[in-house]
């Protein structure tokens, strides 16, 4: 008997719930993989530290463009986070305590803040550009 490839395994969650793209899907799990990996010593993870760790690895893979890439997946605000952890909850591809609740993802971050302020200038661009006007 052969073992499902996770497209398989994902078919009858997207069958239930097509907001999201098979690599929304994929980007979670991945994303819980790179918060685990941070522990000292594996554990379950909050929601809220499932949504820090997912907004450090988007800025780590995709740098400037995480919040389009997201975007492109149907990923629009955390609570899309909260979403697919909870579709792969019900098909069994992923646990939870009594304790974990989709409102943890509801208290997440404003993904501009999130992913595009990181790549801001430091400074203001106005005051960099008169910094350069008076240099000469």
């Amino acid at each position: 008997m052969n073992t499902p490839n996770i497209y398989e395994l994902l078919e009858t969650v997207l069958e239930k719930d097509d907001r999201y793209s098979v690599q929304a899907y994929l980007f979670v799990r991945e994303g819980l993989d790179h918060t685990v990996r941070k522990l000292e010593k594996p554990r379950h993870v909050s929601g809220q530290e499932l949504l820090e760790g997912m907004r450090e690895y988007a800025l780590l893979e995709y740098g400037p463009i995480a919040k389009r890439v997201l975007f492109e997946w149907g990923i629009h605000e955390c609570i899309d986070f909260g979403n697919i952890v909870f579709n792969l909850v019900q098909e069994g591809l992923l646990g939870k305590t009594d304790e974990d609740s989709i409102d943890d993802f509801m208290k997440g971050y404003d993904f501009t803040e999130a992913f595009l302020h990181p790549f801001r200038p430091k400074e203001p661009i106005t005051r960099l550009l008169e910094q350069s006007v008076s240099a000469d």
